[in-house]
């Protein structure tokens, strides 16, 4: 089943949002991606913006172009020779103001899922183990992390 990001997408607690909802919307993307943009917005968010050519808010997700297999096994040692790696990316961008009056200039995050050929079918639930803690430390660390941003504490 491939990546579907169900709208509206229930933000995390972070301080000054209250019960953030974001409304999502298929964007047109190109190959090998899917695309999402911010449409609307629910609770209590002053100041946030939806997405907009000048402002943009959204989240992109690339798959490899061409999967790569797993290496041939050494007829000696019986061990594979390499194990290459299928590296998906993730981007997501969210316009905002570096100074009032200005023009706004996007927030980035950039990341890479780099999933070892064979793992899909050998050990799948490591592959879920794997995403479901990141996403969990994700969402339960949002409050932090937004904060770190903000006052340069790590």
């Amino acid at each position: 089943m491939s990546f579907v990001l169900s709208s509206p997408v229930t933000g995390a607690a972070v301080t000054g949002l209250t019960s953030p909802t974001y409304t999502v919307a298929v964007d047109s993307a190109p190959s090998y991606m899917k695309q999402y943009v911010v449409t609307g917005l629910g609770g209590t968010q002053t100041d946030v913006s939806t997405h907009s050519v000048a402002s943009p808010f959204l989240m992109s997700f690339q798959r490899p172009q061409q999967f790569k297999p797993l290496s041939l096994v050494n007829p000696m040692t019986g061990r594979l020779t390499s194990v290459p790696r299928n590296t998906w990316k993730q981007i997501v961008l969210k316009g905002a103001l570096p100074l009032a009056g200005q023009a706004a200039v996007p927030i980035l995050f950039r990341g890479e899922w780099v999933i070892p050929a064979g793992v899909d079918t050998a050990d799948p639930n490591e592959v879920r183990a794997f995403v479901s803690f990141i996403a969990g430390a994700m969402s339960s660390g949002a409050n932090g992390i937004a904060q770190m941003f903000l006052d340069g504490v790590l």
